[in-house]
């Protein structure tokens, strides 16, 4: 499997998650915006609150979260299939 096949594989755990070739390098974003998992992840990790970035960035939506922390919680399982595969 491709790294570019498990990203899509990664996206079909929440249809929040969108993998699209044309936008942000293929990299995974929220419901097609602009803003990828891993900058929500980010901002989270540098303390900030759900609340602070909803009001950072009000086309995000509470559930997007939840999206994001699957997304993050699946990845060891994710690997550990992607290598068995091998």
């Amino acid at each position: 499997m491709e790294w570019s096949e498990w990203l899509v594989v990664m996206s079909d755990l929440n249809p929040r998650i969108t993998v699209e070739a044309g936008k942000m390098g293929g990299k995974p974003c929220i419901r097609g915006l602009r803003i990828t998992v891993y900058d929500l992840a980010s901002y989270l990790a540098s303390g900030m609150t759900e609340d602070e970035i909803l009001n950072e960035f009000p086309y995000l939506e509470k559930e997007d979260f939840q999206a994001v922390y699957e997304f993050f919680a699946s990845i060891p399982e994710r690997i550990a299939v992607l290598e068995a595969s091998r």
